[in-house]
């Protein structure tokens, strides 16, 4: 009877080692790959949510373009084009000056 206890012990051994080895990969993995995935997931996400918002922005323009070209100025494109590159160079504006550094490092 020695050689089943033996045997049973064997069996025990083995399987540790793979439970041990099923740790160690699975905390690699979790290391590793799930945050590249994440990532990789991520700028899938903005790519598209960008290309989308650029596809908005566009058809916008030229809605506006066209409605303000045909009922606001009766073909006048030129008071259009006056008109939109005012509001763009303001919104522009707006953000150059939200993005700006003031340079003052000590707060005073």
């Amino acid at each position: 009877m020695p050689a089943v206890t033996e045997r049973a012990e064997g069996d025990d051994w083995a399987a540790r080692a793979v439970a041990q080895l099923e740790s160690v990969v699975e905390l690699v993995r979790g290391r590793s790959v799930r945050p590249v995935l994440f990532a990789a997931r991520a700028l899938a996400a903005a790519i598209v949510a960008g290309t989308l918002a650029i596809g908005v922005a566009v058809a916008f323009t030229v809605g506006v373009v066209r409605l303000l070209d045909a009922d606001a100025f009766a073909g006048r494109v030129w008071a259009t084009d006056f008109v939109l590159a005012g509001i763009f160079a303001t919104l522009g504006g707006f953000l150059l000056w939200a993005s700006r550094r003031t340079g003052r490092g000590d707060g005073g």
